[in-house]
């Protein structure tokens, strides 16, 4: 199949570039969220959008559980908070890793996850099923993943609505809540809203493009 792509020119193409740094420069992770309902067709869109990702040898290794369901978000937020208060208060994280998120202000309740409209879990997919019903082993599983779920909170922030990326080590139980296969394991959770009218966020700073960029041969 050919692809040639529309040429933008360089002027254009440079301020859409920068417009797209400003508009993805502006998202923040939220703690804090509204019940306000948020439209299935948005989920559905941001996942569309997760699915564009590449991945090695486009074997498209991720699976995503969606629900709004007060009764099972109940249930994951109940079995999160099980493992962070064996994270915060049992001893479970090292002290260098509190020590890293301090500044963030988290701790083992997860209130949120009974506020919040939606919570979406990516699952990562260590093998497939192919039609034959064989199973075939994927590759660059942890890349693949990780780029289609920066494509989903991209387009989460594009439609106006926040996330957080929330993993609660182990996270085993959100097999067991949303019946996946063995084949699956939880990636991250995302609780998807708009934020609350009274939402913060920590005062942080980005790194500068000096920090994260040198250019050899120029």
């Amino acid at each position: 199949m050919k692809y040639q792509p529309p040429r933008i020119p360089t002027a254009e193409a440079i301020a859409r570039g920068s417009n797209f740094f400003d508009h993805m420069n502006s998202r923040r992770s939220v703690r804090f969220f509204s019940d306000e309902p948020v439209p299935k067709e948005c989920i559905e869109i941001a996942i569309q959008t997760a699915n564009t990702a590449p991945s090695g040898a486009h074997q498209q290794p991720w699976f995503f559980a969606a629900t709004s369901d007060p009764a099972l978000k109940h249930r994951i937020r109940e079995a999160a908070e099980v493992e962070e208060r064996q994270n915060y208060e049992g001893g479970r994280m090292p002290p260098s890793w509190r020590k890293a998120i301090a500044h963030l202000g988290t701790n083992s309740n997860k209130e949120y996850l009974d506020i919040v409209p939606w919570i979406v879990v990516c699952f990562a997919q260590k093998s497939s099923t192919l039609t034959d019903g064989t199973s075939q082993k994927n590759y660059y599983v942890n890349e693949s993943v990780g780029l289609a779920c920066g494509m989903f909170i991209a387009s989460l922030h594009t439609m106006g609505l926040a996330t957080l990326t929330h993993t609660p080590n182990p996270m085993g139980f959100l097999s067991e809540i949303f019946e996946r296969p063995t084949n699956e394991r939880p990636y991250i959770l995302f609780p998807v809203g708009y934020p609350a009218d009274d939402a913060t966020v920590p005062d942080l700073e980005r790194k500068k493009l000096d920090q994260i960029l040198k250019i050899y041969g120029a």
